[in-house]
């Protein structure tokens, strides 16, 4: 049964079918074509998958960096650092990877960090003399740091699947997401020194430094009231996401001076939609978890990996080419709940902690968003910069190296995503 699906689902893909709806149309036509189980037990599993608590974080999560981001808080925190860092080699590049990092902490998705931080810094640093493609290709892979800094999209439908603590995953992210940002800024460095990249070159004045910093203070102070309140145990992860939703509007209210209620109807019209587009994949990938399930796969797959490769350090590696060969051609959510019931079993046969595997498929998942042929925010700076997508991957290179070199690190050694 399984294999009639996956057919079903790479011929609705290949004849571009949303990847939730092909999800959806294999599922359910498998089930039809082998006639094995009632189909109805198939719908009773995408009701039974939304019937789950953590799951109502997504949307308050989505909330929050729609009302943050569409304020005055980009500018104010993009100001802020290129006054801290525009000056040195790279600096104005290095300014975009700090920013899509900061932004991790409100918003939670890579997709609406490409987008807003795109949107702003992409322009700017066209005008101030760096190659197009060059911004393009940096706003792209730094907007992936996004998912690994808590909150984090991504590592809650991981939990949902896993049972693993997202709490633990959100505080086990903020190591691999530090050292994310800090090499993809040394590659800014890097390029800026060998290519003669242009620096900023406003005077430096302390009084604007000092209003920027008050205007920027409340979005950098809330990824660490998220840590600090699931690390002691003061909230759980869904309490967290309804706070940070007040959180945002109090400061966009009260700091920024710019809630409106047209602000407040386009945020909430656009949390709607990416909520839905989420739990739509989720639906629908949980159909294919269950027929998985059904037919025992996990376990088996888990028993050939075991006596083929042997050894752990080969599985581990086996592992981590099936998620980055997921990745490059599957929505990053889709590719999490159809991946995960099948590694679990196998990194607990070779003792890997499910929490270092949630990181270590999150970090793969995520080089697939910037890289060919699905590359989501790969397209989307793309076409902000209005420049080919082969001109963006050549400047990635040195990107998918640096990421390629902390992916392995993330899988074997096991101190690096500490909580």
């Amino acid at each position: 049964m399984t294999g009639v699906i996956i057919t079903l689902f790479i011929i609705a893909a290949l004849i571009s079918i949303p990847i939730a709806h092909a999800l959806v149309l294999a599922s359910v036509g498998g089930l039809l074509i082998i006639d094995r189980v009632p189909v109805h037990l198939a719908i009773e599993q995408m009701i039974t998958q939304m019937q789950s608590f953590p799951l109502i974080a997504i949307p308050f999560f989505m909330l929050t960096g729609a009302l943050m981001v569409s304020g005055r808080l980009g500018q104010s925190l993009v100001n802020l650092l290129s006054m801290m860092i525009g000056r040195v080699h790279g600096g104005p590049a290095q300014v975009g990877v700090l920013s899509s990092t900061i932004f991790g902490g409100v918003s939670g998705s890579a997709v609406a960090d490409a987008s807003a931080i795109g949107s702003m810094l992409i322009p700017w640093l066209k005008n101030l003399g760096y190659p197009a493609p060059f911004a393009a290709g940096t706003l792209a892979a730094a907007a992936t740091i996004d998912i690994l800094i808590p909150p984090s999209i991504p590592m809650i439908i991981y939990a949902l699947v896993s049972g693993a603590s997202i709490g633990s995953l959100f505080v086990a992210g903020i190591l691999p997401g530090l050292l994310m940002c800090g090499f993809f800024m040394a590659i800014c460095y890097v390029q800026g020194r060998r290519r003669n990249f242009p620096r900023d070159t406003t005077p430096f004045a302390w009084d604007a430094f000092w209003v920027q910093l008050g205007q920027a203070g409340p979005a950098l102070a809330m990824p660490v009231l998220i840590i600090i309140f699931l690390r002691f145990g003061i909230a759980t992860p869904t309490e967290v996401s309804v706070m940070s939703t007040l959180y945002a509007l109090v400061v966009s209210g009260i700091v920024y001076h710019d809630l409106t209620l047209e602000k407040i109807k386009a945020a909430t019209v656009e949390a709607g939609i990416a909520t839905g587009v989420v739990l739509l994949i989720i639906m629908a990938s949980s159909v294919v978890g269950w027929v998985v399930t059904y037919e025992q796969l996990p376990a088996q797959f888990t028993e050939y990996a075991t006596e083929t490769l042997r050894e752990p350090w080969l599985i581990i590696l086996a592992m981590n080419g099936i998620m980055l060969g997921t990745g490059m051609f599957i929505d990053l959510p889709a590719a999490v709940l159809l991946l995960t019931p099948m590694f679990v079993p196998l990194a607990s046969a070779v003792g890997m902690d499910t929490v270092q595997l949630g990181i270590m498929m999150i970090v793969n998942l995520s080089i697939g968003l910037y890289h060919p042929p699905i590359g989501t925010t790969l397209f989307i700076t793309s076409s902000i910069a209005k420049v080919r997508i082969g001109d963006v991957v050549v400047e990635l290179i040195p990107f998918y190296i640096v990421a390629f070199g902390l992916l392995l690190g993330f899988a074997y050694l096991p101190w690096l995503t500490i909580r």
